[in-house]
């Protein structure tokens, strides 16, 4: 196994790149580790550069991928860099709609970002979100597994990670031992849908009832199947969204 740190900040040894050396300092000394600053290399459409960076991408088995949250997205230098990549790692159909080659497929990935905002506002606004959101649809696009992430708020006048902020990150690090070369969560995945349209099904059934009761209705079934479908939709969708939202660290 080998583990490739990738630094889209324009500081080596800034908060994003202690964020990312914390993980690498505790990853198993038997795994075999490299790390990219980013701004090392010239990143354009079919340079010399960009080959060496995706051939170092193909080599390892973990990514992490360390960039600071500016004007509420991506860093630009790694925002330029996933853009690169694009072309590479994807076709695209008559429709335009990409479809993963499998040059990156199982691989797995951290993510790790950091913003001035304070922790309360990242809480409430999810201020990083854009950026998790980002390096999300990029490795899902690429067929590349998740693994966790970190956040470092209220970097403004920071010199130094938090011991507190280290221990999560450490967690992290030693996690990278633990991965498994193929995606091991899709049974977990229907297990956890299944629960989900189960708790949705029976708070609608609930929810249903009540509203008849309370209005002294009673509908033929098709009323009760049109009810039953509308109320379990906003329910689904609200509850989706709420996990869309909650999935991200923010602190």
């Amino acid at each position: 196994m080998k583990v490739l740190g990738i630094l889209g900040s324009f500081k080596r040894d800034g908060i994003t790149g202690q964020m990312l050396d914390q993980v690498l300092a505790n990853v198993d000394p038997k795994i075999a580790q490299e790390t990219i600053f980013l701004n090392d290399y010239t990143i354009m459409p079919k340079s010399a550069d960009l080959d060496v960076l995706v051939s170092k991408l193909k080599e390892a088995d973990v990514w992490i991928l360390a960039a600071p949250t500016y004007w509420g997205g991506i860093s630009g230098i790694m925002k330029n860099f996933l853009d690169c990549l694009r072309q590479l790692t994807l076709r695209f159909d008559k429709y335009g709609d990409p479809h993963a080659l499998g040059t990156f497929a199982n691989k797995h990935y951290i993510l790790l970002t950091n913003c001035y905002t304070k922790t309360l506002e990242n809480v409430l606004t999810g201020a990083t979100d854009a950026t998790f959101q980002t390096f999300d649809k990029v490795m899902t696009a690429m067929g590349v597994i998740k693994v966790g992430e970190a956040v470092q708020t209220n970097t403004f006048g920071l010199k130094e990670l938090a011991s507190k902020k280290k221990a999560e990150l450490k967690s992290l690090g030693q996690k990278v031992a633990q991965i498994k070369r193929k995606d091991d969560l899709t049974v977990k995945r229907y297990i956890e849908l299944f629960f989900i349209v189960a708790v949705m099904a029976f708070i609608t059934m609930v929810l249903q009832t009540g509203i008849l009761k309370l209005l002294g209705l009673s509908l033929g079934f098709w009323s009760n199947y049109i009810s039953f479908v509308l109320i379990f939709f906003i329910l689904l969708a609200t509850a989706l969204r709420i996990l869309t939202l909650a999935k991200h660290k923010r602190k």
